[in-house]
This record gives C-alpha cells, structure tokens and sequence, in this order.
C-alpha cells in the first residue's frame, strides 16, 4: 500500500492466510455444501502456504504459536455478517500450516495447539461445518497422542467419531454409529454400558413376572438378575410360561456380550491411563 508500512514477512503469511480463506469460503457459500466435497480445495491452499520460505524463520517466541491473532478472530464468528465463516476457516488454515509446518513444534506449542484445535473443531460445528470440524477434532487428537496426553486424547477422539457421524449421510450406518455412541460413547466411556446393563436386567425381570405363571414373585426376581450373569438350568423355569425360557436364553446372551464389551473396553482404558 503506497505511503503505509512495508509488511514483515510474518504479516505477509496472516495476509495470504486470510485472502486464501475468503476466496475458500466464498466458493463454500456457493456450492451450498457442509464442506464435505471442497476439502481438496482447502488442502490445495495448504499446500501452497507451506512452500513459503518464510515459514523456515523461528520466531523470537519459540514457545508461542505464530498465528495467535488468527486464532483469537476465529471464535468471534459471527451468523449472518457477509463470509462470517471466514475468520474460523483461517484459523483452520493457520492451525494445519503451523502443524504441518516444516519447523518442529516444541512441547509447549504442542499443547497450545492442540487446545486451539479443540477450541475452533466446536465453533466449525456451531457454523455447520463438520467436515471441517473432523479435521480440526483430528489435529488434536494427534498433538495430545504426542503429548501423551490420553486423557484429553479420548476426549477428543470421541468428539471426533460424534463429528465423523455428522458428516454421514442418513441409513443404517449412521444409526449403528448413534447405538455405539449411546452405549458407551464409542467405547471412550465404558461406564456408560453399566447403566444399560442395568436397563436390560430390570426389562428382562419385569418380562419374567409377566410370565411367572405360579412361581413366587421373590424367586422369579432372582431368576431374572442371576441370568444375566450366569446362565441357569431350564428346569429353573418350571411352572413359569413358555416365554420365560426363550427370555431367560436371550437374557444369558445379552449378559455375555454386554460384560464382555464392558471388561474389554475397561482394561482398554486402565492400559492407557
């Protein structure tokens, strides 16, 4: 600009970051899309800010991250402003230049990255943009894996595997994906399938008094928690309806498979603790 200060080489980087990501958003707004189909376009553009030389300058701050105005601007996103999604897509752009960067990233910058990752993956899902959530969720699941962090990993590998069945399209794998998350959150929350073992126990007992025939109340209740744990003789089920067998069977199954997901997942868990 005639007459104003030259700009460093620094600002020149948050320049083309921010020019790349208005065109990019512009091109979204017009192909009407959650994001899922111009991602190419938006790693084309990534690719072209790594060739720069500037990126090989260490700044004075090591253990600062180079495009913290970027990712302060992201947050601020606001609905309906014209190319409101822009500032959240240079943030995206500005995180996966600094990740993918040809500098290495200290330990520090590794958490401060990751947080950012964490903090523009849920403002991209507020603005209706999963794909791009995915990759944002993705980043920081693999800086806190570096990290060794694997508390905040599983955190962010289950808003990762929520932000992955956003971008399904609707059918029966999106529902299996739904069952798996309300079960035990994909496996990152074991302790949630206790609670359907519970559900389970209390449907099957209450389907065994419906059919208890002339067995007493207290001794078919007994029948229907011990099943789900160990599976008992048919002649436990004399004097009960037909039906009870069949339910005592399935109850036995249920019970096997259930506890089986719940300790696998759980040593899972204390081995990564």
């Amino acid at each position: 600009m005639p007459g104003g200060r030259p700009q460093s080489s620094h600002e020149s980087v948050i320049a083309d970051i921010g020019d790349r990501a208005l065109r990019y958003t512009q091109r979204l707004e017009q192909v009407g899309v959650a994001g899922t189909g111009t991602l190419d376009d938006l790693d084309t553009h990534i690719e072209a800010l790594l060739d720069r030389p500037e990126l090989l300058i260490r700044g004075r701050q090591s253990n600062k991250l180079r495009f913290g105005v970027l990712y302060e601007r992201a947050p601020n996103a606001a609905p309906g402003d014209e190319a409101w999604r822009t500032p959240l897509i240079a943030g995206l752009i500005a995180a996966e230049v600094e990740f993918r960067g040809p500098l290495r990233l200290s330990p520090a910058q590794n958490t401060l990255l990751a947080a950012r990752y964490e903090t523009l993956a849920t403002a991209l899902t507020r603005a209706d943009l999963p794909a791009h959530a995915v990759r944002a969720w993705s980043g920081a699941v693999e800086l806190h894996r570096r990290a060794k962090n694997a508390g905040a990993e599983d955190r962010c590998a289950l808003a990762l595997a929520r932000a992955r069945r956003r971008t399904a399209a609707p059918g029966w794998r999106r529902g299996v994906s739904i069952v798996s998350d309300l079960l035990c959150g994909y496996g990152y929350q074991p302790f949630r399938l206790l609670g359907w073992v519970v559900v389970q126990i209390i449907v099957c007992t209450a389907l065994a008094l419906l059919w208890a025939g002339n067995k007493p109340w207290s001794e078919v209740v007994y029948l229907g928690v011990l099943t789900f744990l160990n599976p008992l003789d048919p002649a436990n089920a004399v004097g009960m309806a037909p039906q009870a067998r069949i339910l005592f069977a399935a109850e036995a199954w249920l019970g096997a498979v259930s506890m089986s997901v719940f300790f696998a997942l759980l040593v899972r868990r204390w081995f990564r603790l």
